[in-house]
């Protein structure tokens, strides 16, 4: 039975019949239809549900012949589509019973937006099963492509290539490409697995995986578990280094990477690291173990782990656990001078309850310190454990308090241990005005000692008892102004801290925790001139500073000038080491700001009022004209007071920079005019195509005071499969302000 529609139902095609066979009809006919008839489509109704599975499918043709009732046979044009799947061919036979389709003939098929084209192709349409001989195919979602000898349909997500290809790049003859005797797509899954594989560069093999392996590969962003690619490197210390990491994707917030590497002139080293990420918990750990180091002859491991959890909705804890079997681990096993340069290693533990306006936490910490012979360490206090209370409130009748109540039980092994208590309880009192503020407050210091083995001749408790008041005030003016052709507003923004604290005698009490602040903008405007608990800084003082920013209308700052001053009306008594008996500070100067879209500097300055030099000078200059393109240069100054000769003077350049079409150099040299030596040095090119980049890296830093390493890494990132041989992105983003990858 044929039913017929208007003729215009296709628009732009020539008038025609479209015939609908209901699949219940067709098996109560049994008269043969044999001849042929223009037509152009016909729909193959199905049941009706709105499922694709059920979908109807229509078929358009310039020619059909056949029976209804077994097959139709459509010629010239031909396409069908149900659901998300179309197929396009010259010819194709439907049968009706198995409601399966056979194209030949430039056979194109899409499903989902993935493309594949062959010779000839059969595909159940209820199922989606079927398969396509001498195949290429193009996948939407990152644009992974190929072809084989078969591609084997299971249904709608999956599917099978047998002797087949797989690249990102595009055209005939890629750049890179996967080769595999089978390879297992899963487009639900965004998941692609290799059997017996080749990856071959530029028509090269560079890496071969056997079956048992099973070569994992992702088809969008989404992680997966499989072997990583892997990685390869070299270093003064370590010599060749080959790893080969394996990634199990535990769940959507949980996974383990493990890193099996060998160190030629060390061992097999073996590495866990595992992330976890929850509604009310996060952490990471990493693992380290190289058993009888061959240069050593001890196990040599290294351990990090980081949690933090809200165990009920006021109540969280965290950890930071740090542990290195030996002194020496961070210099001969350390990547870059970030993990070298860390000499404490904290092991910390802390419960903590917090309410609106008050909240407890309970510490212990305990440190390992790896030390250097030639620059050694005092160890630091443990805390077996510090109790803090806080509370605090704002604008409660105009006034901010707040009260901070401090016990803590230190622990050395070659000091004075004992116990302390600290009350601190402070109130103030702000008036602020869009046009200026000012702030008095006043605190009280209290503190009680108990100390376990104070030493001949010394007490075992302390009291002590300071009071501070403070003033903190400042004005803030503005006018229009004029910023390089643009139209800014101009700040003027003096600012006047005094403070008074009197003098009490804490000479013979335990140093636990103090020790000088350094002396810049921040710490002008805080009471005490010491950082920790056990020293109180007498004074009688006030600081003076002007700050004038320029604002654009959109609220950002442009540019930034300060200029401060601390003025002593008092000789300064309570000291750590040698004390200074000057009337007024260093002067602090600092100007920084953009002044143009691309170009950017800034300065600081610590001048000496005592000799008028500089006790530290900072100058930075950073040109950033477009993408990818940025240079970073800074000088930096230290002079030591109490010893001029022990001075820093480093010169710190780090660029990346195009030289060519698709090369970039990056670098970065941080060295050291003082002693003549590159204290950390970076070198390096990369080089980007459409579907992979490539990255080479030299790197030497300082590893301890009289040693430095060397390494080489080299990268080849193929886009949609792997990256090969060693990590350098880490040591471009830290050691190059600014960098920006370029894949």
């Amino acid at each position: 039975m044929f039913s017929t529609f208007p003729a215009n139902a296709v628009a732009g095609r020539r008038p025609a019949w479209r015939l609908a066979v209901l699949p219940a009809m067709l098996a109560a006919l049994s008269w043969p239809l044999m001849g042929h008839a223009q037509v152009q489509s016909v729909a193959i109704a199905g049941k009706p549900k709105t499922d694709d599975k059920n979908a109807t499918t229509f078929i358009q043709a310039e020619q059909i012949s056949g029976r209804p009732d077994r097959f139709v046979n459509f010629d010239e044009k031909v396409e069908v589509v149900k659901g998300n799947t179309t197929i396009i061919a010259n010819h194709a036979t439907y049968r009706n019973l198995e409601d399966e389709v056979d194209a030949r003939g430039d056979v194109r098929v899409t499903r989902n937006g993935d493309c594949y084209n062959g010779d000839t192709m059969k595909m159940r349409l209820d199922t989606n099963a079927g398969s396509v001989l001498n195949p290429t195919y193009k996948l939407l979602r990152n644009n992974g492509q190929g072809g084989g000898d078969r591609i084997d349909f299971q249904d709608e997500e999956r599917s099978t290539i047998v002797h087949g290809t797989y690249s990102t790049c595009e055209g005939l003859d890629p750049d890179w490409y996967l080769k595999a005797d089978t390879l297992n797509l899963d487009t639900g899954l965004d998941t692609g697995i290799a059997g017996t594989s080749v990856v071959y560069f530029k028509r090269v093999p560079i890496l071969a995986v056997p079956s048992f392996m099973a070569m994992s590969f992702p088809l969008s962003d989404a992680r997966h578990s499989g072997v990583l690619p892997p990685s390869l490197g070299s270093s003064s210390n370590g010599g060749m280094e080959v790893g080969l990491p394996y990634y199990f994707n535990i769940a959507p917030n949980r996974d383990l990477t493990v890193f099996p590497k060998y160190i030629q002139k060390r061992g097999l080293q073996v590495g866990l690291d595992g992330r976890y990420l929850g509604a009310a918990y996060a952490g990471e750990t990493n693992f380290e173990f190289l058993p009888s180091d061959k240069q050593t002859g001890t196990n040599r491991y290294a351990l990090t782990s980081i949690h933090t959890q809200t165990l009920m909705p006021k109540v969280s804890m965290a950890w930071n656990i740090n542990y290195a079997s030996d002194d020496e681990y961070p210099a001969d096993f350390a990547a870059n001078i970030s993990k070298t340069a860390v000499r404490v290693l904290p092991r910390e533990l802390s419960l903590t309850y917090a309410e609106t306006f008050w909240n407890v936490n309970l510490l212990t910490s305990k440190y390992q310190v790896l030390q250097d012979i030639e620059a050694p360490i005092t160890p630091p206090y443990d805390r077996l454990p510090q109790l803090t209370l806080h509370g605090g409130q704002f604008d409660v009748m105009g006034f901010d308090w707040a009260v901070d109540t401090i016990f803590t039980s230190f622990g050395h092994p070659t000091m004075v241990q004992g116990e302390r208590l600290v009350v601190n309880p402070q109130v103030s009192l702000p008036f602020i005005q869009p046009g200026f503020f000012v702030t008095p407050k006043l605190s009280l210091h209290a503190a009680s000692y108990s100390l376990s083995n104070p030493g001949p001749g010394l007490g075992d408790h302390f009291q002590i008892a300071v009071p501070t008041v403070s003033v903190d005030s400042g004005l803030i003016f503005e006018r229009q102004a004029n910023w390089f052709g643009s139209l800014m507003t101009q700040t003027l923004e003096p600012r006047l801290f005094y403070v008074n604290t009197p003098y009490r005698d804490q000479s013979l009490f335990p140093n636990f925790d103090s020790g000088t602040a350094d002396f810049n903008f921040a710490q002008m405007f805080t009471e005490n001139r010491f950082t920790g608990q056990d020293r109180i800084g007498d004074a009688n003082q006030i600081t003076t500073a002007l700050v004038s920013r320029f604002i654009e209308s959109d609220g950002e700052e442009r540019f930034k000038m300060a200029i401060g001053q601390r003025l002593y009306f008092n000789q300064q008594k309570v000291t750590l080491g040698a004390g200074e008996s000057q009337s007024r500070s260093d002067l602090l100067l600092s100007a920084g700001g953009k002044f143009s879209k691309t170009l950017s500097a800034d300065i600081n300055l610590q001048i000496s009022q005592t000799d008028h030099e500089s006790v530290r000078s900072n100058f930075g200059v950073r040109w950033n004209p477009g993408p990818k393109k940025v240079i970073n240069a800074e000088y930096r100054f230290q002079r030591d007071k109490v010893t001029p000769d022990n001075q820093v003077k480093q010169i710190d350049v780090s660029m990346q920079w195009p030289l060519a079409e698709r090369w970039y150099m990056v670098g970065r040299s941080n060295f050291s005019l003082q002693t003549n030596k590159l204290i950390e040095g970076l070198a390096g090119f990369e080089y980007k195509q459409d579907c992979w980049s490539f990255r080479v890296l030299a790197q030497r830093f300082v590893t301890a005071t009289s040693t430095s390493t060397t390494g080489i890494s080299i990268q080849l990132e193929l886009n949609g499969l792997a990256k090969l041989g060693s990590n350098t992105m880490d040591a471009l983003r830290k050691g190059i302000s600014g960098y920006q990858p370029i894949n």
